[in-house]
């Protein structure tokens, strides 16, 4: 199993998902090896062996020589081709002469180690296209104990279609989020959209989260229905009963907490507590998380006049985001577009009633908490003035939203995983 990132050091869902999916599969009867780009040593490993791939020198089975592992691998070697005013011959004397230097240099970093950071900075492509070496390399190297390959999102997909290539076995890629949600469709990178359609392309079946995303793999990818198969996600549960916090205001809380990017709606959220402050004051609205657009919702708070009852946190990991939808009365998700969404059923699971957009695969799944389109600003106001003002309400959706969210478990999912690995193994 390929990823990028895992817990206790995580930057949003992914890593969470992650270690849902390999407990899951543990109680399943499933083995798994999980590869990730940078380890800290302070992973959970009791469901999983973790590989470090910072640990593990770019090498072959001595069958397997250079050449041939690039040409299997030819994503990794993109030259420039493309010079201009060249005869047919002097063209192809060029290229091959390119080929020969990438050869050359491919053998003095054969060997080598790469130190990821596993962090999403400026050089990730080129993070992401020595990740697929060392993924191939780690695949060899465990090709008599695998029976399938299992990649986490684009990140990851070049490790998984190298395994497949050196090892021939089967691939499934597992969608957590498309360039769909990550941008506007007229504002998507292309490159990364282009990775992700090579990975569905070369896997020989596609999770997704959601029915949603499901769609969107068919439909702007134009992968077959009949290779993607939609497994919701779920929540760990282990170890979260019982918080105990002490509340330092008298006032409802209601939160959002994810990153501050346009994906996640911040300003939507940011307009319902607008509208919710001119009904009642007896309430404090919290936005826990950092993003590019931190700056603009800070400022887009004090234009409306309401900073004197809105709080930004900051990133939150681990323990203290229980604590937060410990100290929450609502939880609100005005996602423009959510392939999924964990964070309702954390909040849920917290007996928090939770107001989610109808944009989400969480809304395919969760009964029990209220849907919202993520524009309609003057419903999603008064879902949040309804749950804070009528007690009722408020206990009857925390009640059933607990009941609900607790069926919703990785051992369930994963037995779905186990079903999906088994119809790909020849």
């Amino acid at each position: 199993m390929f990823g990028w990132e895992f817990p206790p050091h995580i930057a949003g869902g992914l890593g969470t998902a992650c270690e849902g999916i390999v407990k899951g599969l543990a109680h399943n009867g499933v083995e798994t090896l999980f590869v990730m780009p940078s380890a800290s040593g302070d992973e959970d490993q009791s469901a999983t062996t973790i590989i470090n791939a910072s640990d593990v020198p770019v090498d072959f089975a001595e069958e397997m020589d250079v050449e041939n592992f690039l040409d299997k691998v030819q994503f990794l070697h993109v030259g420039t081709n493309m010079v201009p005013y060249v005869d047919p011959e002097e063209f192809h004397n060029l290229v091959e002469e390119e080929r020969r230097r990438q050869v050359k240099d491919f053998r003095i970093q054969y060997g080598q180690k790469y130190k990821f950071s596993g962090k999403y900075g400026a050089n990730l492509m080129e993070e992401v296209a020595r990740y697929a070496m060392v993924g191939g390399t780690i695949a060899m190297q465990h090709k008599d104990e695998i029976d399938v390959i299992h990649a986490h999102d684009w990140l990851t997909y070049y490790a998984g279609i190298t395994a497949k290539r050196l090892t021939g076995k089967p691939l499934v890629v597992h969608v957590h989020a498309t360039s769909f949600d990550r941008g506007s469709a007229e504002n998507i990178d292309t490159r990364v959209f282009a990775i992700e359609k090579n990975g569905m392309l070369a896997a020989d079946k596609v999770i997704t989260v959601s029915d949603l995303t499901r769609n969107i793999v068919i439909t702007k990818y134009g992968i077959d229905p009949e290779k993607v198969v939609t497994v919701h996600n779920a929540v760990d549960f282990s170890g979260r009963d019982n918080m105990q916090v002490e509340r330092g205001v008298r006032d409802k809380v209601v939160t959002f907490l994810g990153r501050i990017t346009f994906q996640k709606g911040p300003e939507y959220f940011i307009e319902a507590a607008a509208k919710v402050l001119k009904r009642t004051k007896n309430v404090r609205f919290v936005m826990a998380g950092s993003g590019d657009m931190m700056n603009r919702a800070i400022r887009h708070v004090a234009r409306l006049g309401i900073s004197d009852r809105f709080h930004f946190t900051g990133f939150l990991r681990g323990a203290d985001v229980q604590k937060m939808f410990a100290l929450s009365d609502v939880y609100v998700m005005p996602s423009v577009s959510e392939p999924f969404g964990i964070s309702p059923l954390e909040a849920m699971r917290t007996g928090v009633p939770s107001v989610i957009s109808r944009q989400s695969g969480a809304a395919e799944v969760l009964k029990y908490a209220f849907k919202v389109d993520f524009w309609d600003v003057d419903a999603m106001a008064d879902q949040i003035y309804a749950l804070i003002e009528y007690p009722a309400l408020a206990h009857f959706a925390a009640v059933q939203g607990y009941d609900e969210v607790n069926t919703l478990k990785w051992n369930n999912a994963t037995a779905k995983m186990k079903k999906v690995y088994e119809s790909v193994i020849k």
